[in-house]
């Protein structure tokens, strides 16, 4: 996998020196950091990262309503939820606001590594699949506006007395 630019968002300087440590040992770069979910979405702005990880419980806006609104400005927005014990039932929540994955915290490096490259793939398969969508979107608006060939000719099964 190439290296990602990341940003960390989490209220907890502990967490975050952490995750940027174990990120950098995955060959991956933080790009920014953010300590609020109200500073999450000024970060994402500017730097654009490849990937979010983010805290769900913080002050100001919490991690679902931060996901929630990235992806409402950038749809392929890739977040992953970091969450505590006990914060399971929040995850529900998130995933549906828009996020890819998550780990639990204390987290291991592995599974940081496998949430993030679920993450990527999920991200891969969406990206392709709302291209497919788009596409057929596009060609049946393409046909809706070509005109309709009329016909004089009578139903066939209007004739024998059906109704269609």
């Amino acid at each position: 996998m190439e290296p990602l630019r990341i940003l960390v968002v989490d209220d907890s300087l502990i967490t975050v020196k952490k995750l940027a440590g174990m990120l950098a040992s995955l060959g991956h770069r933080v790009a920014m950091t953010a300590a609020t979910g109200k500073e999450a979405l000024s970060a994402y702005k500017s730097c654009n990262p490849d990937l979010v990880t983010m805290d769900i419980t913080m002050p100001d806006m919490d991690g679902i309503e931060a996901t929630r609104e990235i992806r409402k400005m950038f749809p392929s927005a890739r977040i992953i939820m970091v969450t505590s014990h006990g914060q399971e039932a929040m995850v529900l929540d998130a995933l549906k606001a828009g996020a890819r994955g998550y780990v639990i915290k204390p987290f291991e490096k592995d599974k940081l590594e496998a949430a993030i490259k679920n993450a990527m793939k999920l991200s891969v398969r969406q990206d392709k699949l709302q291209e497919v969508i788009e596409k057929k979107t596009s060609a049946q608006d393409e046909s809706a506006q070509e005109p309709a060939e009329s016909s004089t000719e009578p139903n066939e099964s209007a004739q024998d007395g059906e109704t269609s």
